[in-house]
């Protein structure tokens, strides 16, 4: 039998399209299939901030950034706690990556068009020991373009190959099945999907129109995790992070529904890590969806005080931007699935960026103006949108007014004003000495010092309770399903391994997939910037890896 190309990509986000770039580039044909229409090309890195972890770049080092290797290595292993024997390759993956954000990984974007806003983000703060979870200083680098940019160099890439003669695009193509003719497993069978003209991210149509089978020397499967699949993500929940969420909200398109891992699994392939997961605790729905469950997460400065669902303080060190699966341990130890963030205007103004190219028109557009129209009063356009439309969101003058919304909301009396009251009254009281043993204000002050937040990111410390600094502002927080950090489990070559450790013959994997490396290349939790960067550098190892495989 004849193979229909070299490679078969399975999964048109960023990680295919970077696998598919770089075979394209060693002069190989490829078949690239993806379920959803042509408008969805590029997958959820289109709808991402495009956030890239960095190590020691020109943009730190002009912010005074002082980042080295070593200190990047020292916050991987304390924040992903590899404790496994299957950790094995992960840990070599995550060993390679970091080589790959210190070293080639900037240059390698930039050659391709890629750039970056000059004010480094500083995510994932820890708040631990040195040794554990968290950055240690800034290191997330936001795209020029959000999400978009950094997918069109490799859209560009992929579609110069389609001009070649080199890239068949074939999307409405749902693979069900992956099997063998020969020794490895060559042949690709599914449905071919009607035809739709939905718009990105949408729902498409799931009415079969017709069946395929391809062949191919190699496949590449990069079809993504399980985000979108609530009943997928509650059977892997793991038992350390307490009982699932009876209500979820999700951060990714329904069409994320990891069935490709089944495939992939029953073709031979080996999953490890199913119950490694990361899901933000900051989600708000979205009062203008595109997806079912549509969430958007709030990235928010260090200063609003954040409390549980009957108004009692998280404890240190679970402040905004500090520790996402930390947090998220505590809420669901506390019986209910929502918290709430209680803030000042003066604070909102500042401190509140919304995830997604969709929230943030302005670096997506790539609008210096605009960008600069954040400096003026007022909050941001996408937040005011929410204040003024968002179910989540209260806004009031008097903390009276504020509590007694903040019940109506969730229909329940959970949450007692003077409880409320007392905190807050007691949180102020710190900030008129610049003493404080209040953790949260010396965290927010510590925040000052870096220049990036104190321009942009950390309002000034003021009380919340300042009629000046209002009205106030109440925010309730939902779970919100995002990545999938185990997966299939892969060699430094993307290939993907079997149960008893040798290589699936003619199988690789990369991105979400393949846990972004190795089926878990961040372990138990994220630095974040590692997403879109782990699809980028496990998508070009499986393609050079399969151009050199095949005749």
């Amino acid at each position: 039998m004849a193979y229909d190309a070299d490679v078969i990509v399975i999964g048109a986000g960023l990680a295919g399209l970077a696998a598919t770039a770089e075979l394209v580039d060693a002069g190989r044909k490829v078949i690239l299939l993806d379920q959803e229409p042509e408008q969805s090309l590029g997958g959820q890195a289109h709808w991402s901030f495009g956030g890239l972890f960095l190590v020691d770049s020109p943009e730190q080092r002009r912010l005074r950034i002082r980042d080295s290797h070593a200190l990047a290595w020292q916050d991987w292993l304390g924040t992903a706690g590899f404790d496994r024997p299957e950790d094995r390759w992960p840990r070599s993956w995550a060993e390679a990556y970091v080589d790959f954000a210190a070293g080639e990984k900037r240059s390698w974007l930039h050659r391709q068009g890629v750039r970056f806003f000059p004010v480094v983000g500083w995510a994932e703060r820890g708040g631990y020991g040195a040794t554990g979870h968290g950055n240690s200083v800034p290191r997330f680098h936001i795209t020029w373009g959000t999400g978009p940019g950094l997918v069109a160099p490799f859209e560009r890439r992929v579609r110069a190959g389609a001009a070649r003669g080199l890239v068949d695009l074939r999307f409405r193509h749902r693979v069900t099945g992956l099997s063998r003719s020969a020794g490895s497993v060559d042949t690709v069978s599914g449905e071919i999907l009607e035809p739709s003209a939905v718009e990105r991210g949408r729902a498409s149509s799931r009415e079969v129109a017709g069946a395929f089978e391809l062949r191919a020397q190699a496949v590449i499967v990069t079809s993504g995790g399980i985000g979108g699949n609530h009943d997928l993500v509650r059977a892997n929940w793991p038992e350390r992070l307490g009982t699932p969420p009876e209500r979820m909200l999700s951060g990714v398109p329904a069409h994320v529904d990891g069935k490709m891992l089944g495939i992939a699994e029953a073709a031979g392939g080996r999953i490890i890590n199913r119950d490694r997961m990361w899901h933000y605790t900051e989600g708000i729905d979205n009062w203008n969806p595109i997806w079912p469950m549509h969430g958007i997460r709030i990235l928010s400065g260090p200063s609003p005080l954040w409390l549980d669902a009957r108004g009692k303080r998280l404890p240190v060190p679970l402040f905004p931007g500090f520790d996402t699966l930390g947090t998220l341990e505590h809420i669901m130890q506390t019986g209910h699935d929502h918290t709430w963030f209680v803030l000042t205007q003066k604070i909102i103004e500042k401190e509140f960026t919304l995830s997604g190219s969709e929230q943030n028109p302005d670096l997506t557009g790539k609008s210096v103006r605009d960008v600069l129209g954040r400096a003026r009063a007022g909050a941001p356009g996408p937040v005011q949108a929410f204040m003024d439309h968002g179910a989540d969101f209260v806004v009031e003058r008097s903390l009276t007014e504020l509590v007694r919304r903040m019940n109506e909301l969730t229909g329940k009396p959970l949450i007692d004003e003077a409880a409320v009251r007392d905190e807050i009254v007691a949180r102020d009281r710190e900030i008129t000495n610049p003493f404080t043993k209040d953790l949260q204000v010396t965290a927010v002050r510590g925040t000052r010092k870096y220049l990036g937040d104190r321009l942009i990111r950390t309002a000034a410390p003021h009380r919340l309770l300042d009629p000046k600094a209002g009205p106030l502002i109440a925010v309730r927080l939902n779970i919100l399903t995002r990545k999938t950090l185990g997966g299939l489990e892969t060699d430094l070559s993307s290939r993907v391994l079997t149960d008893g450790g040798a290589p699936l013959p003619g199988v690789y994997a990369a991105g979400e997939a393949a846990g972004f490396g190795g089926g878990g290349v961040h372990g138990y939790r994220s630095l974040e910037g590692t997403f879109l960067g782990g699809c980028l550098f496990s998508g070009r190892t499986a393609g050079r890896a399969a151009a050199r495989a095949v005749d």
